[in-house]
């Protein structure tokens, strides 16, 4: 008996490492693969390709990705041709954007398949390997070994390489706003990345029920599906949004992303090159679009549209499980009437009892506090442990999975040691209060988050096991771990990808779902002796992998810190600063900033608007320089009844990047920037900001406003160009090796800042 305890317990080991290894293909190098198939060296080829240098909007390597997008195209026989204007989207940020498409015209003429990825990488120093060359590269690869069947589709196959994503989404809402082809769209594949490794999760794009796409998805069968709908109903829920966002919404056109999200402190940065891109994760990005490019191109596009939503989740061999809503609360009425059955029966066999029933919460109770409270905590202390991990702004360091890991081990232990305090008190006493808690848990997922009602499934692998336990003196441990496979494979790897996608900041999900996720196993794990031996190993492998976290704590070549420095010139204080975004800053900045350190609290200069809400952390004096201010000519000014119309040319005079405006608290009645209104929604809610201009070319900007003739309207300019370690005025030296420019702020530029008034 304890050989085969020891033995399923391995086994049970092996299912929790099978749970993340079943999720996608393992690469094989194919180059030599047939023309017909996917190959992910062909794919890794085009990846190396457009990724060669940083090519965000107004980059000069950003034609350069562009041309060669074209020109692999033109080779798979291909007509492709841009479609260039300008955008704002709905965050403020304008650009032109020039998308690149291409059409397989189908025998039929039903509704178009689109294929969608985009070619900007992120401003300033992003190489884009992941996002998106990745998707890309999925996309002329997939395409090219499609075709090579040389067989017609029934649909048209629309290929939409989008610009400027980063920015705003702008070259997809100029393509569904403005292109005569989207109106033939039927439904959308979009190819995603949020770092540079794992399994890509599918998320539908709909407004209204998935039930169709989930059978149609189904249908397809693609071979590692990795979605489920607790995933689904989180996304709708936040605010990142996709190039397929603007499709659903401005169009109401369906669609599914496929984005992968670990290895998320590569994501947006100079580590997003094609070296560090995981191949198992291209393979996986392939293994979706050929299946649904064969399934999708001949199906019917009219039928996807559904009023009903379904559950859906993804397990080993069975791939894909879907059901509908309306199982929801008859599968957790069968559940509850199995729960007072065993309840009932383990009273009639003196195998339950109240007071030790009563005695199984303390544990359970005890275990979620302790295992709570340390992952809600852990990211606050580690950045007080570590205060160089604040300016890893994703809030995901290095050495981030090794702190997941490490605090599994310490939730197992501490639910380990709990449970040993009680071992004189029965298993079957000891299942009652987890099975409860877990139906408490079922019933408010089927209230507040249905998407998550799949929870359910494990607890009948639960009331199995308690059932076994009443009848069964000697219960078989390999039944009991059979009974526990459900809820490993579908929650063991949500204990990895909450706190990977979503920041450390999320270290309690992890915590909180491992202790779960050991009730859901007890049945098996209760059987163990000398449950104080489990949770000392545990605790010392908390204790290991925290030794190897603090020692790969350190920022190097291979782990570079992020850093920022900006030189600031303020034209109305006549006065020029250095700046930067850095929690500790480096010597390669400090050596800007030390002498002089003002608090930017203090001062009238403001940070600009960024992703996570960052602001300046440090300002020092800094010489003047003769940086050219950009020309603001008043091309109308004048009054219409109780409106003033106003409208400005604002023109480089020097090589820019980027023009940010922003205004005081006045409220405006209309504007237009390059032609391009803006919404009345986005002016209401705009604060002070204005608009964001992302210059390609070093073209000017048009600004028009209406606002009350009464009001004083004060504008405030700035321009910025990202040549401050370049620029021959300045001798700011190279970044050193084991340092990296911070991302998602406004980093290595100069800028300029100027304010006009209108009364």
């Amino acid at each position: 008996m304890k050989f085969s305890r020891s033995l399923a317990f391995l086994l049970l080991c092996f299912m929790v490492y099978w749970s993340f290894r079943s999720l996608m293909p393992v690469y094989e190098s194919d180059k030599e693969a047939a023309s017909t198939t996917f190959s992910t060296d062909r794919a890794l080829e085009h990846v190396k390709n457009i990724s060669k240098e940083p090519h965000g909007v107004g980059f000069p390597a950003h034609a350069g990705v562009r041309s060669y997008i074209i020109s692999e195209l033109r080779k798979l026989g291909l007509q492709p041709y841009t479609q260039e204007g300008y955008t704002s989207g709905d965050w403020g940020n304008l650009s032109k954007a020039t998308n690149i498409l291409a059409r397989i015209k189908g025998a039929g003429e039903g509704k178009a398949l689109v294929l969608l990825s985009h070619y900007d990488s992120s401003p300033h120093s992003s190489y884009g390997a992941s996002d998106a060359a990745s998707g890309i590269a999925t996309i002329l690869e997939g395409v090219r070994a499609f075709m090579a069947d040389n067989e017609t589709p029934k649909n048209d196959i629309i290929i939409l390489i989008t610009d400027a994503e980063e920015l705003g989404l702008n070259g997809a809402s100029l393509f569904v706003n403005k292109h005569p082809w989207a109106k033939d769209v039927g439904l959308v594949l979009n190819f995603e990345a949020r770092g540079s490794g794992g399994p890509s999760y599918m998320l539908i794009e709909t407004n209204r029920g998935n039930g169709n796409l989930i059978k149609a998805f189904s249908e397809a069968n693609p071979a590692y599906p990795v979605g489920n709908s607790l995933a689904y109903s989180i996304y709708k829920m936040l605010p990142n949004d996709t190039d397929l966002t603007v499709f659903r919404e401005d169009a109401d056109i369906e669609g599914f992303n496929f984005a992968f999200i670990d290895d998320h402190f590569d994501y947006h940065t100079a580590l997003d090159t094609h070296e560090r891109l995981d191949k198992n994760t291209l393979a996986h990005q392939g293994s979706y679009l050929i299946p649904l490019l064969e399934h999708f191109s001949d199906s019917d596009l009219n039928n996807l549209k559904s009023l009903d939503d379904y559950i859906y989740f993804n397990l080993p061999f069975f791939r894909l499980i879907s059901y509908p809503y309306e199982w929801i609360w008859p599968m957790f009425t069968l559940a509850v009437l199995a729960f007072v059955f065993l309840l009932i029966s383990g009273f009639r066999k003196a195998k339950l009892n109240s007071k030790e029933i009563t005695k199984g919460f303390i544990p359970l109770l005890l275990s979620l506090a302790i295992n709570g409270v340390a992952g809600y905590y852990f990211w606050k202390i580690l950045t007080w442990w570590y205060p160089q991990f604040k300016d890893m702004l994703h809030g995901f360091t290095y050495n981030g999975h090794t702190y997941i890991f490490m605090f599994a081990m310490l939730s197992t232990g501490v639910c380990f040691w709990f449970y040993n305090i009680f071992k004189r008190t029965s298993i079957p006493n000891l299942l009652v209060a987890p099975i409860f808690v877990w139906l408490v848990i079922c019933a408010l997922v089927g209230v507040y988050l249905k998407g998550a009602s799949f929870f359910i499934i494990p607890v009948f692998g639960i009331l199995a096991a308690l059932m076994v336990h009443i009848h069964q003196e000697k219960p078989n441990p390999f039944l009991l771990v059979f009974f526990a496979l459900p809820a490993i494979f579908i929650y063991a790897p949500f204990i990895k990808m909450f706190p990977v996608g979503l920041g450390l900041k999320m270290m309690v999900a992890a915590t909180v779902l491992t202790t779960l996720l050991f009730f859901l196993a007890f049945p098996f794990l209760g059987l163990m002796k000398n449950k104080d031996r489990f949770a000392y190993f545990a605790f010392t492998l908390f204790l290991a992998f925290g030794i190897s976290a603090h020692i790969n704590s350190d920022f190097n070549e291979e782990r570079p810190k992020p850093s920022s420095l900006l030189y600031v010139y303020d034209a109305d204080a006549d006065r020029a600063s250095w700046a930067t975004y850095d929690q500790k800053p480096i010597a390669w900045n400090n050596q800007f900033l030390k002498d002089g350190a003002k608090n930017p609290e203090d001062e009238a200069l403001k940070t600009l608007s960024s992703k996570y809400l960052t602001r300046f952390t440090h300002l020092a004096d800094a010489p003047k320089k003769e940086i050219a201010m950009p020309w603001v000519d008043t091309v109308l000014d004048t009054v219409i009844g109780n409106e003033r119309i106003l409208e400005l040319c604002i023109t480089p005079k020097r090589n820019v990047n980027r023009l940010d405006i922003y205004t005081n608290d006045i409220a405006l009645n209309s504007a237009k920037v390059n032609n391009i209104p803006l919404s009345e929604y986005y002016l209401k809610n705009r604060n002070k900001r204005l608009i964001t201009h992302y210059i390609s070319n070093n073209e000017f900007t048009e600004l028009g406003m209406s606002y009350p003739k009464d009001s004083i309207l004060e504008l405030t300019f700035y321009e910025a160009s990202n040549d401050l370690l370049s620029h021959p005025d300045f001798t700011v030296p190279q970044r050193p090796k084991s340092s990296i420019p911070m991302p998602f702020v406004l980093n290595d530029v100069i800028m300029v800042t100027k304010t006009l008034r209108f009364e």
